[in-house]
């Protein structure tokens, strides 16, 4: 419930799209403009995106649930049927909605992250503190 009290509270001033196809390309142009990769949120059968500019905030919705595994990694990503967080550039922080298998546990992401422009390497984090690093190339976008 509290996802949806702060999508509510962010609606406002916020570009809003519906249908997947329009939100599967506005999520790729988003990642893009953050300067993340376009494979970070593999999400199908999206139903509405939005951002509000202003605030940073942004929410994907998508019918069920998905669990996508990046292979080149071996990492097993849980994504809900709503997933927000609040962008900047090459940041994604507050993040709620995902979740990565670690052993036999799945272990909610808060942050993600690149330190610099040039860096070849993403960072996940939780609310912990705990992070881990990986290749940026295992979430760019699989075009196959």
């Amino acid at each position: 419930m509290a996802q949806q009290q702060l999508i509510a509270n962010n609606q406002e001033g916020a570009e809003i799209y519906h249908g997947e196809s329009i939100c599967k390309q506005k999520s790729h142009e988003l990642l893009a403009e953050i300067n993340l990769p376009k494979g970070l949120l593999p999400l199908n059968d999206l139903v509405e995106v939005g951002y509000n500019r202003a605030t940073g905030f942004v929410w994907l919705k998508q019918k069920k649930r998905t669990e996508h595994k990046f292979r080149s990694i071996g990492r097993n990503v849980s994504y809900n049927t709503e997933v927000t967080a609040f962008v900047e550039d090459r940041r994604m922080r507050r993040l709620t909605g995902v979740k990565s298998k670690e052993l036999l546990i799945w272990v909610s992401i808060s942050d993600i992250y690149t330190d610099a422009p040039d860096s070849k390497k993403i960072t996940f984090a939780n609310s912990t503190g705990l992070a881990r690093s990986f290749p940026i190339s295992a979430f760019e976008l699989d075009e196959n």
